[in-house]
């Protein structure tokens, strides 16, 4: 491009005028290269942009070396490189007029402490480079780019941001060392500190989620937490807090605690929503029958959520009519759909007492319907126990097998000499109580009571006969027909005024058949006594009333006694 004329004519230059040329010739040997100078922009070319800067001759600059395309007339700063190119021009640079500009801008805010806009452009090694002000390269180390570990570091490519200089010298090159967490932090706690200056308990206000723990999620309020405890995240059962929020999710929360001294803030998600309890007595009465899901098992009972915010404890004790639950796992798991009958509620206490038992019908009120007395039946022995046994009518009915119900004549001593568990006997009703849920069985009342039938065929006085079964000190055992047993005590083994009762008693043996008198039955005490003694006395008596009859066709006077001493 030519050279400007001064005068803007080809005609004679006046003295007024060379004065002003050589003023302005002067003042351009006062600029020197690498100065920083303001130009004009006078035209624009595809490539170039061409700047007067007051010289003999325009700058070019290329277009590459401008964010935003520029238009004639305007005005910007620019480096003079040289007064004199290889083709006479002056040559300058606007790339390093911005990064004269932003170093001086950059030294203005390290000395102050001000943050400076930047931009990630590139990941190196051990962390980012950062455009500073669009012109000034910077280092930021990968722990100071944010407040948390960094995972993916691609992730903060073309981030723009701001950043606080921690180091800044100029020793050859440019060094500029920045941190965007320490403007982080600086930000934090200011907006940390706005929140406890605007904020009360009781205030909405809005938080993302940022991470879990077992005891609930933490909450971003801008740079600082909030916690969101598990118990304030529904008015209901909350077993997993992953379960009601998801990380990134963006929430509408209650202050529910703020704690100035500590700096820590707790937030409510269920204080959004009304508290149920409130209107339970609308929804709910005793006896309602509610449908719900199980969401807790313990050892003494099931908890059912009768919808969010409200749960219900079925009791073990009300959860069969008949099966003895020891642990309700045994019969429920968690999750499942239930129904349940409403026993009771405190609203006070916010507790809600449920029976499940209570939607089936009852076995035990029928059960003199469904086991009337004298129902015979085959079972299995369910337990035993030392005097007795419980028999299995059905799942969760029980009869029980008293020892003193087994036999009419045998004694044992416990119910294992007589059955085993898991065996098959036949039983008959003999009691059935449904108001104390009892039922009886047993096995002697299959058949007749011998005892009965011994009182009725063998009075007190009749001769019987018996089997000898154990001979003792005290008398001898005869088992009698029917299979009851009876004693001869010794003293009634033989008449001691005239017999040696030690002596006799060592004639029998056991097995030996025997006849004796019945002298004594007891039926409520099923015992026996009999009598040798008693026998030969009948025997004697029949053998002298015989005697007194023969004498001579004639009545006699002599008694007993009498007959005795003769017989001797």
């Amino acid at each position: 491009m030519a050279h400007k004329a001064l005068n803007g004519t080809n005609g004679p230059i006046s003295g007024s005028q060379q004065e002003l040329q050589e003023e302005y010739l002067k003042s351009l040997d006062e600029l020197e290269a690498g100065q920083l100078v303001e130009g004009t922009v006078v035209a624009l070319s595809d490539e170039h942009v061409f700047v007067d800067v007051g010289y003999k001759s325009e700058g070019k600059i290329l277009l590459d070396e401008f964010d935003v395309k520029p238009k004639n007339g305007d005005k910007i700063q620019v480096v003079l490189i040289t007064k004199e190119g290889r083709h006479g021009e002056v040559v300058v640079s606007k790339r390093k007029a911005d990064e004269k500009v932003s170093w001086r801008d950059l030294k203005d805010a390290f000395q102050e402490g001000q943050a400076v806009p930047g931009k990630v452009v590139k990941i190196v090694k051990g962390g980012f480079e950062v455009l500073l002000m669009k012109a000034s390269k910077a280092f930021n180390p990968i722990s100071k780019m944010d407040l948390f570990r960094i995972e993916n570091p691609e992730t903060y490519l073309n981030l723009e941001s701001t950043f606080l200089i921690e180091r800044l010298f100029h020793e050859g090159r440019i060094n500029i060392i920045v941190s965007r967490r320490a403007w982080l932090e600086k930000e934090v706690a200011k907006n940390k500190s706005e929140f406890f200056d605007s904020k009360n308990e009781g205030d909405t206000v809005e938080g993302e989620v940022k991470s879990f723990t077992s005891f609930g999620a933490f909450v971003d309020l801008g740079g600082f937490d909030g916690l969101l405890h598990i118990n304030d995240m529904s008015w209901g059962h909350v077993t997993r807090p992953k379960d009601y929020v998801k990380k990134g999710q963006k929430l509408q929360l209650i202050v529910s605690k703020l704690d100035k001294e500590t700096q820590k803030i707790n937030l409510s998600l269920k204080e959004t929503t009304a508290n149920p309890w409130d209107s339970f007595n609308d929804r709910y009465q005793v006896d309602d029958v509610i449908k719900g899901k199980v969401t807790k098992l313990t050892d003494f009972g099931a908890f059912i959520e009768l919808e969010e915010g409200i749960e219900g404890l079925v009791h073990i004790s009300e959860l069969s009519w008949t099966k003895r639950v020891k642990n309700p796992k045994e019969i429920l798991k968690v999750g499942d759909d239930v129904e349940a009958k409403v026993l009771g509620f405190d609203l006070e206490a916010r507790k809600v007492s449920l029976g499940m038992k209570q939607i089936m019908t009852n076995p035990w009120d029928s059960i003199d319907t469904l086991y009337p007395v004298g129902t015979k039946l085959t079972r299995k022995v369910k337990k035993i126990t030392q005097n007795g046994a419980f028999i299995e009518l059905e799942e969760g009915i029980d009869a029980y097998l008293s020892l003193d119900d087994v036999s009419w004549t045998k004694k044992p001593k416990s119910m294992n000499q007589v059955v085993q568990e898991e065996q098959d006997i036949e039983v008959v009703v003999i009691t059935a109580d449904p108001e104390h849920r009892n039922i009886r069985v047993g096995v002697k009342q299959l058949s007749d009571d011998p005892w009965t039938s011994l009182k009725a065929n063998f009075p007190e006085g009749s001769a019987i006969s018996g089997e000898i079964t154990n001979i003792t000190d005290f008398g001898m055992f005869v088992r009698i027909a029917g299979g009851i047993e009876g004693l001869i005590p010794k003293s009634h083994i033989c008449d001691t005024r005239y017999q040696n009762a030690d002596e006799e008693i060592k004639k029998f043996k056991s097995g030996d058949t025997v006849k004796a008198i019945v002298a004594e039955i007891q039926l409520s005490k099923q015992k026996l006594s009999l009598s040798l003694k008693d026998l030969q006395r009948q025997v004697e008596q029949s053998d002298f009333a015989k005697y007194l009859h023969d004498a001579d066709g004639e009545k006699s006077t002599m008694s007993l006694g009498d007959f005795i001493k003769k017989e001797d």
